[in-house]
C-alpha cells in the first residue's frame, strides 16, 4: 500500500503549491502573449489602374500555441498619398485565413494569380488560377503526373512566362509502379487489390530526409494555363534533382522557350557515390545551373541537341538561387490580352557557394554572378560568367564583410533593371544592400543602427517595403523612399517612413520590453596566435540585451550601479556557420521578459565576418569556439554586468554541442 502523499518526502510528491502553480500560470500566459504575435512572412506589390498607386498582399503567419497549429492569413493594403516625406498605407479591416493553401504566386502583370494546394494523403494537387474577380480555372493533377508541388524555399521553384501562357514548377516525380507478388512468385499485370497479392518495393531509392521525408525526386513539370494540360521537361539526367526554375527571355522570332533551373546530382562527393540526405541548410552540396528546352513549343523547330539540358556553369560548383534581369518592359492591355515588348537588356544573375563546396563548410560566404542571355536566346555551355560580388576574405573595420545570403526577392530589380535590392548578414546585423550588378558595386541602404536588423520584403516601384526589429523592438514595416541617384549607386539617398501596421502586439509585452537595452559588444580574441589570419585574429561580435539595472557601458571596468545583476542566460547559435543576428525572437524576447539577461556570442566560424574568420574554425571545433564563448562571458563579468555564480547556457545543434562542453568541464 502506497503512503498518503502527507507522508512522503517534498521531493516525491507530483502535487504543486499554490505559489507555484500560480507563478506557472502567469509564465504561460506571457509566453502566449508574446507567441500570438503575427509575423511577416512575404508580400507582393501590384500596380493599380491608374498607375499611381500600389495594392501590397501581405502573407502573415501566427502561432497557436494551445492548439499546436501555425495559421497563415492574407492581409491587403494600398499606398497613398506616395511622397519623401509621407506615404499612407490603408489597411483591409480583416486578414483572410489561407486554409490548404500550400503557395500563392502572381503572373508577373498582376492580373492572375495561382493557387497551390498540396493534396493529402494521396489526394491530387489542385491548382487554381484566378482573375481579378473570379475563378478563372481549376487543374486537378493526379498523383499518376506528380506528387506534390514544391513550396520550401529550397527546391522550390515556381514561375510564370512572360505572357502568361505556361507556369513552369517543380514538383515530386511520380512513384515508379511496384512490383506484385503471390504465392508462386512475380505476378506480371497483377494488382495489390487482387486477393492474394502482395506488393514489393522494387529498387530502393533514398530520399533527402529530415524535412524532405518522402521527397526522392524533385522534377520539373509546365501548365498550359488554356488547355490545362501538365507535361514533364525531358532532357534532364535522372541522377539531378531539380530547383529553383525561371524562364530564360527569348527573341521575338524564337518559338523555342528555354527553362533556367538548378539541378543537384545524387552522385556526389569524392567518391561519386549517390548521396542525398542531409542537404538542409548544408550549402556545401555541388550544384549547377542548367538550362532546357521547354514543352509547348513548336515541334517543327526543335533540334535534337535541345532535347538534353545544357550546363551554364561547368566551372562553378554550387548554385544557390538566381534572377534574371530585364529593364522592365512596357506594357500594353487590349482586353485580356497582354502584350510585352521585348526587353532591351537581358543578364542572369545567380549566387554561388563555392566556398563552402571547396571548403567542405556547410555554409560559407557566397557570391554573386552574371552572364549576359544571348540575344538569339540560344543557350550555350560556354556562356562568359562575370564576377559582381566576389568573396571578402578579411573586411577592414566597418566594411562591407561580404555576402551571407540564401535567395533573393521574386522581383528585386529596380525600375532601371540593373540595381537590385536585398537582405545580407553584416556582422551580428541583417542589413539591407543595393547592387549595381554592370558596375559591380554595393552599398548598404537601410539605416545603421547598431542593435538592430532590417529585411526587405518587397520592392514598390523604386521604393522599398522592408520590416525593421530588434532584439526588444518587434517587427514594424518601414518603407523607404527612393530619391535621385547622382552619379553612382553610393550617392543614391533613401528616406524612411514609418508605417501603421494592423499587427499589434500586447500591452503587456511591449511595457515588458521597454525596459530593456540592447548592444552589440566587439570581444578581444584572446590568446590570438600569429599563426592565424588577419581575420581571425579581430575581434569577434556578441549581441547583450539587459534589464536597466544592468548598464552596458563598456569603458568602465564596474558599470554595476542598481544592485545586482540579473541571472545570464548564455545563447550559442548553431551550425557552427551560422549566426544570431539583432533581429527580434519571440522566445528569446519571453526570457528577457522573465528577468533573464542575454549574451548572445557569434563566436569566429559565425557568418557575417569574412571568410577568413569564417574558415579558422574546422579542426578547432570545441577548443576555439568554447574559448570565445569563455572569453564573452569573462568580458561581462569583468564589466560588472553579469554574476558568475548566475549564468545558465542555451544552444541547440553545435551550440547544444558547446553547452555539453561548458557544463561539462564546469565552466558554467
Amino acid at each position: 500500500m502506497k503512503p498518503p502523499a502527507a507522508d512522503l518526502p517534498k521531493e516525491m510528491t507530483h502535487s504543486i503549491d499554490a505559489t507555484t502553480e500560480d507563478e506557472y500560470a502567469s509564465q504561460a500566459k506571457l509566453l502566449q502573449e508574446f507567441t500570438n504575435f503575427s509575423t511577416i512572412k512575404k508580400a507582393w506589390t501590384f500596380k493599380c489602374n491608374n498607375g499611381n498607386s500600389s495594392q501590397i498582399v501581405f502573407s502573415i503567419s501566427q502561432s497557436n500555441l494551445v492548439g499546436n497549429k501555425r495559421k497563415t492569413n492574407i492581409l491587403s493594403t494600398f499606398i497613398s498619398n506616395q511622397s519623401n516625406h509621407s506615404v499612407g498605407f490603408q489597411w483591409s479591416p480583416f486578414p483572410i485565413e489561407m486554409t490548404g493553401v500550400s503557395t500563392i504566386v502572381p503572373s508577373p502583370s498582376g492580373l492572375k494569380l495561382l493557387v497551390v494546394k498540396n493534396g493529402e494523403n494521396g489526394s491530387p494537387v489542385l491548382l487554381e488560377i484566378w482573375g481579378p474577380s473570379q475563378l478563372l480555372k481549376e487543374i486537378p493533377i493526379p498523383q499518376s503526373v506528380h506528387g506534390s508541388i514544391y513550396t520550401d524555399g529550397w527546391f522550390e521553384g515556381i514561375s510564370w512566362n512572360y505572357d502568361e501562357t505556361l507556369i513552369a514548377y517543380v514538383a515530386e516525380e511520380p512513384s515508379p509502379p511496384k512490383p506484385t507478388f503471390d504465392g508462386s512468385g512475380y505476378k506480371k499485370g497483377a494488382s495489390d487489390k487482387d486477393c492474394g497479392i502482395w506488393t514489393g518495393q522494387g529498387d530502393w531509392e533514398e530520399e533527402w530526409g529530415e524535412t524532405y521525408s518522402g521527397k526522392r525526386k524533385p522534377a520539373l513539370f509546365v501548365l498550359n494555363v488554356n488547355s490545362g494540360d501538365v507535361r514533364v521537361v525531358e532532357g534532364i539526367e535522372q541522377s539531378v534533382s531539380v530547383g529553383q526554375v525561371v524562364w530564360a527571355p527569348s527573341s521575338s522570332s524564337s518559338s523555342k522557350k528555354y527553362l533556367v533551373f538548378v539541378g543537384w546530382s545524387s552522385k556526389n562527393g569524392p567518391q561519386q557515390v549517390p548521396r542525398k540526405l542531409g542537404i538542409k541548410y548544408c550549402y556545401n552540396r555541388p550544384c549547377t545551373l542548367h538550362a532546357v528546352s521547354a514543352p509547348f513549343h513548336e515541334l517543327g523547330n526543335v533540334t535534337e541537341d535541345l532535347a538534353t539540358a545544357i550546363n551554364l556553369t561547368q566551372g562553378i560548383s554550387c548554385i544557390l538561387e538566381f534572377h534574371k534581369a530585364n529593364r522592365m518592359p512596357s506594357q500594353e492591355l487590349a482586353g485580356e490580352e497582354l502584350k510585352l515588348e521585348s526587353p532591351d537588356g537581358k543578364l542572369l544573375v545567380f549566387l554561388s557557394a563555392k566556398s563552402a563546396v571547396d571548403s567542405g563548410a556547410h555554409c560559407a560566404t557566397v557570391s554573386l554572378h552574371k552572364m549576359d542571355w544571348p540575344i538569339d536566346g540560344e543557350p550555350y555551355p560556354d556562356i562568359s560568367i562575370v564576377d559582381v560580388v566576389p568573396v571578402v576574405m578579411c573586411p577592414e573595420d566597418g566594411d562591407f564583410p561580404g555576402l551571407y545570403i540564401s535567395n533573393l526577392l521574386d522581383q528585386p530589380w529596380l525600375s532601371d533593371g540593373f540595381i537590385m535590392i536585398l537582405t545580407s548578414t553584416w556582422g551580428c546585423n541583417e542589413v539591407i544592400l543595393a547592387i549595381d550588378v554592370i558596375r559591380c558595386r554595393i552599398s548598404r541602404v537601410s539605416p545603421t543602427v547598431s542593435a538592430s536588423s532590417w529585411n526587405v520584403i518587397a520592392l514598390d516601384g523604386d521604393n522599398i517595403l522592408a520590416v525593421s526589429s530588434s532584439p526588444i523592438d518587434p517587427p514594424q514595416i518601414k518603407y523607404g523612399c527612393f530619391q535621385e541617384q547622382k552619379q553612382s549607386i553610393s550617392s543614391v539617398e533613401w528616406n524612411w517612413l514609418d508605417v501603421s501596421s494592423p499587427l499589434s502586439y500586447s500591452e503587456k509585452a511591449k511595457s515588458l520590453l521597454s525596459s530593456l537595452h540592447c548592444s552589440i559588444m566587439k570581444i578581444p580574441v584572446k590568446n590570438a596566435s600569429e599563426n592565424l589570419s588577419k581575420g581571425s585574429r579581430k575581434p569577434f561580435e556578441a549581441i547583450f540585451v539587459s534589464h536597466s539595472n544592468s548598464q552596458t557601458d563598456e569603458s568602465c571596468k564596474d558599470c554595476r550601479k542598481n544592485g545586482p545583476c540579473n541571472p545570464l542566460i548564455l545563447f550559442l547559435h548553431g551550425g557552427p556557420h551560422s549566426v544570431s543576428v539583432s533581429s527580434y525572437s519571440k522566445s528569446l524576447a519571453f526570457l528577457s521578459a522573465l528577468g533573464f539577461n542575454l549574451l548572445l556570442v557569434n563566436y569566429r566560424g559565425s557568418l557575417g565576418f569574412g571568410e577568413e574568420a569564417l574558415q579558422s574554425l574546422p579542426g578547432k571545433i570545441g577548443s576555439q569556439d568554447v574559448g570565445d564563448v569563455l572569453a564573452a562571458l569573462d568580458y561581462v563579468i569583468e564589466r560588472g554586468l553579469a554574476d558568475p555564480s548566475k549564468v545558465a547556457v542555451l544552444g541547440g545543434s553545435h551550440g547544444g554541442f558547446l553547452t555539453t562542453h561548458l557544463i561539462g568541464q564546469g565552466f558554467v
